[in-house]
């Protein structure tokens, strides 16, 4: 399992601590990840939580420009977490080396970006055209998550993306007006299902919670518990002790 340490470019980010504003801050964060035992960054500029503000392309890029700078500084790869095919570009021209599609490569311009680059690609469970537009999911979460991911990598592959497609079970995109003990059930749904999307082949990445409440700490479990290849993580340490222990205990 390798880990994706989460660095914050938006300032409304509930995860303050993630939060960077400038490339030496992001250098900070960035190291305590790797010794915590991150291998690589996660870095994004728009918050997608409920309540965070839309920005344009043009503020996203500042946001993020200066902590790409740093973290790829520290010589791990860096996957940029978008939306915008217009930052999505600029930060791979920057040395980004995964695209995080924050729109679920659900938009041309982001299609036709992959297929150029031909870089990996983080693709989310995700209904509606973006994070900002998800709808309830009716019926069984995980056939739902099924036929969506069965439907858009045939399509993705239609279009000429032949890289590897990183799956994201899109946990921190359910429906927005959903309680916490609604969207509890929901999550412990989706981290169950996670071993039917071994069916298509691809490797797993999946963000797990980083709130310290005993409930997300079970899901935490559950979700190290159906083997990810990939991690997106707050807590990198965390991570790596729950790991420890599951793999003793079995």
């Amino acid at each position: 399992m390798e880990i994706f340490g989460v660095v914050n470019a938006s300032p409304d980010s509930k995860a303050d601590f993630s939060v960077v504003h400038d490339c030496d801050e992001a250098v900070a964060r960035g190291t305590t990840l790797m010794a915590e035992g991150a291998d690589y960054f996660d870095l994004g500029g728009e918050g997608s939580t409920l309540g965070s503000d839309e920005v344009s392309a043009a503020e996203e890029w500042r946001r993020v420009s200066g902590p790409l700078r740093g973290l790829l500084s520290l010589g791990a790869d860096v996957a940029i977490d978008t939306r915008k095919p217009e930052v999505a570009r600029q930060a791979l021209d920057a040395g980004a080396a995964v695209l995080n599609a924050g729109d679920a490569l659900q938009t041309p311009e982001m299609v036709e970006l992959a297929v150029e680059r031909e870089v990996t690609v983080v693709l989310p469970f995700m209904l509606g055209r973006d994070f900002r537009s998800v709808r309830d999911v009716s019926g069984d979460p995980v056939a739902v998550m099924v036929e969506w991911f069965g439907e858009h990598i045939g399509r993705l592959r239609r279009a000429g993306i032949a890289q590897d497609l990183l799956l994201d079970c899109g946990v921190g995109f359910g429906p927005h007006d959903m309680d916490w003990p609604e969207r509890a059930v929901y999550q412990q749904a989706i981290y169950s299902g996670l071993g039917q999307l071994r069916q298509f082949g691809l490797p797993l990445y999946v963000p797990v919670p980083w709130l310290q409440t005993p409930d997300r700490l079970e899901l935490l479990d559950l979700a190290l518990s159906q083997k990810p290849e990939y991690v997106r993580a707050h807590r990198p340490a965390q991570v790596r002790e729950h790991h420890a222990a599951l793999t003793s205990a079995n």
